[in-house]
C-alpha cells in the first residue's frame, strides 16, 4: 500500500462542511484492484444523510447564488491550482482505488483541474439579451438564473474528472451541489474537499455523500422538491432509471449514458496515424470508458496492415500495478468487469474469431486482462452490441462505405465515433451521416472541456464541457416590461 497517500485520507460523509460519520454507523470497504487490499473503510450514507445534505445544501444557496459571477470565478480558479500544485497525490490515489496507470490517471488530474479552469472563466458570461418585442411593443428581458440544489451522481471510471466535470459548471452557475460518488472510488472525491474548503467553497455548497445503498439515496434525492439539477454519468440502464425518478418532481436532467464507438479507418487513411488513435480510443483507461472504440471497421483493402500494427503495438504494451514504472496497462476495476471482458472475447472467438493478440485472463492476484486484438469478428457477437469496457478491439472489414455507415449506426447508442481518412471533404461527408453526438476525425481523443461532450439516441441528453455546460445548472426567466 502506498502509505504516503493513503495517510489521513477521509472517509466519512462530508455535509455541511464537516466530516460526520453516517447517520446509521455503516461502512464499506474500498479495496485496491490491483492486488484486492483495503485502503479505507468509507462511512455509507443512508436516506437520512442524504437529506441533511439537501438541508446543507438550501441553507447555503442564497448566498452562493448571490455571490458575483468574478467571486464564484476566482474561488474555481484557485480550485485549479491547488489541484495542480497537488496533482502527483491525487494521481496516485485514483490508480490506488481505479486500478488504472499512473500515466492515465496523471492525465485524468490535469483534464478534471481543466474544468475548474475553464469555469471560473465561464461564470462570467451568463450573457442574458434586452431586446423590443415587434409586436406588443414591450421590452423583453432575458436572464438565466441558478437552478437550484444539484445532485452529481459519478460513475467510478474517472473519479475526479467526472466530478469536476459537473462540480465546476455547478458552481459557476451559482447552485450548490450533492455529489454521490461509485462506491467503488469514492476516496479521491473525498480528498478534494479539503481543495475546494481552501480555495474559498463555502461550507454546505459541495457535500459528498458515499453510500452502498446508491439507489435509495439517489431516488430519495429525486423525490425532494428542492432538488432541481440531476446530473448523471452512468449507463444508460441505470440513466432509464433515474429518468423516471426524475420525472415525478420534473427534475431537469444531464445525463451522459452508454457508448458503442465504431472506429472506422478508409482505405486512404494513414495506418500508422490510425494505429495512434486506435491506441489512444481504445486504450485510454484500459478501454473502461464510454468514449472508447468498440467496434473497429477497417476497409479490407487496409484491414491486414492495419490489425498486425495494431497488435504489435498492444501486445508490447506492459501490464502490471498501476503504481508501478512504465506499466501501461493496470488492473480492471472489479471482477465483474473484467469477467464480461472475458466472457465478451471467449463469445467472439466462439463464433469464429481470430486472436491475434492477448485473450487468455491471466493468473494471479488483481483483475487485470491483456490488451487484445480480434480479426474475422462475426456480427452477431455479443462484443458488437454491448459495451467491451476493457482493452479488446473487436475488429471488422469493409468493403462499402454505405453498409459500413449503416453497420456503424446501428446502435441505439449515439455517443462518440472515430473516423481516420485521407481524403478531408469526404471525412466531413462521412462525419455528417454518422449519428453520434462527437465525432473524432482523424484524432483518437475527443474528450476537451472546451467542447460540447454528449450523445444522442440513449447515450444521454443535454451536454457537459464548454458553455452549454453551463447553461445545464440555469434556468431561464423572461421579463417583459414597459418604459
Amino acid at each position: 500500500m502506498d502509505e504516503q497517500t493513503t495517510r489521513n485520507l477521509p472517509s466519512d460523509l462530508f455535509i455541511g462542511g464537516r466530516w460526520v460519520e453516517g447517520s446509521a454507523g455503516e461502512r464499506f470497504d474500498v479495496l485496491n484492484p490491483a492486488d484486492q487490499t483495503q485502503l479505507a473503510s468509507v462511512a455509507s450514507a443512508t436516506v437520512e444523510d442524504a437529506i441533511a445534505a439537501v438541508d446543507a445544501a438550501e441553507s447555503a444557496f442564497s448566498d452562493w447564488a448571490e455571490r458575483t459571477p468574478r467571486e464564484r470565478g476566482e474561488v474555481l480558479r484557485r480550485a485549479w491550482e491547488l489541484i495542480m500544485a497537488d496533482k502527483e497525490r491525487f494521481a496516485r490515489l485514483i490508480t490506488l482505488e481505479n486500478g488504472k496507470p499512473l500515466s492515465d490517471a496523471r492525465a485524468e488530474v490535469a483534464y478534471a483541474a481543466e474544468f475548474f479552469r475553464w469555469y471560473s472563466e465561464e461564470a462570467v458570461r451568463n450573457r442574458g439579451e434586452v431586446m423590443h418585442s415587434p409586436a406588443s411593443g414591450a421590452r423583453i428581458l432575458v436572464q438565466h438564473k441558478p437552478a437550484g440544489i444539484a445532485v452529481l451522481v459519478t460513475p467510478w471510471n474517472f473519479p475526479i474528472a467526472m466530478g469536476t466535470r459537473k462540480i465546476g459548471p455547478a458552481l459557476a452557475a451559482g447552485c450548490p451541489v450533492v455529489v454521490k460518488p461509485a462506491s467503488a472510488t469514492p476516496l479521491t472525491m473525498l480528498a478534494l474537499m479539503s481543495v475546494l474548503e481552501e480555495a474559498g467553497v463555502p461550507a454546505g455548497v459541495v457535500n459528498v455523500v458515499p453510500s452502498r445503498s446508491s439507489g435509495k439515496i439517489v431516488d430519495a434525492l429525486l423525490h425532494d422538491p428542492r432538488v432541481r439539477v440531476i446530473s448523471f454519468t452512468g449507463s444508460t440502464e441505470v440513466g432509464r432509471t433515474l429518468l423516471k425518478s426524475a420525472a415525478d418532481n420534473v427534475v431537469n436532467p444531464a445525463m451522459e449514458l452508454g457508448g458503442n464507438a465504431p472506429f472506422i479507418v478508409c482505405e486512404d487513411a494513414d495506418i500508422d496515424k490510425a494505429v495512434e488513435g486506435a491506441i489512444l480510443a481504445k486504450m485510454r483507461n484500459i478501454g473502461e470508458a464510454c468514449t472508447a472504440a468498440n467496434r473497429f471497421f477497417v476497409h479490407e483493402a487496409v484491414h491486414d496492415a492495419f490489425a498486425d500494427k495494431l497488435s504489435a503495438r498492444m501486445g508490447a504494451m506492459k501490464m502490471g500495478n498501476g503504481l508501478e514504472e512504465g506499466v501501461e496497462v493496470g488492473s480492471l476495476v472489479n471482477a465483474d468487469t473484467r469477467n464480461k471482458v472475458a466472457e465478451l472475447v471467449e463469445d467472439a472467438v466462439g463464433r469464429g474469431a481470430k486472436v491475434l493478440t492477448g485473450g487468455k485472463m491471466p493468473e494471479g492476484p488483481g483483475y487485470f486482462y491483456p490488451p487484445t486484438v480480434l480479426t474475422n469478428v462475426s456480427p452477431d457477437s455479443r462484443c458488437v452490441a454491448e459495451e467491451i469496457f476493457g482493452p479488446v478491439a473487436a475488429i471488422q472489414a469493409f468493403a462499402d462505405e454505405d453498409e459500413m455507415i449503416a453497420l456503424a449506426n446501428a446502435t441505439e447508442y449515439g455517443l462518440v465515433g472515430y473516423l481516420f481518412v485521407g481524403d478531408m471533404k469526404r471525412g466531413l461527408a462521412i462525419s455528417e451521416r454518422l449519428e453520434y453526438g462527437m465525432v473524432g476525425l482523424n484524432r483518437g481523443l475527443v474528450s476537451d472541456p472546451a467542447a460540447p461532450f454528449g450523445g444522442v439516441k440513449q447515450s444521454g441528453i443535454g451536454r457537459e464541457g464548454s458553455h452549454e455546460g453551463l447553461m445545464e445548472f440555469l434556468e431561464t426567466q423572461y421579463i417583459s416590461l414597459d418604459w
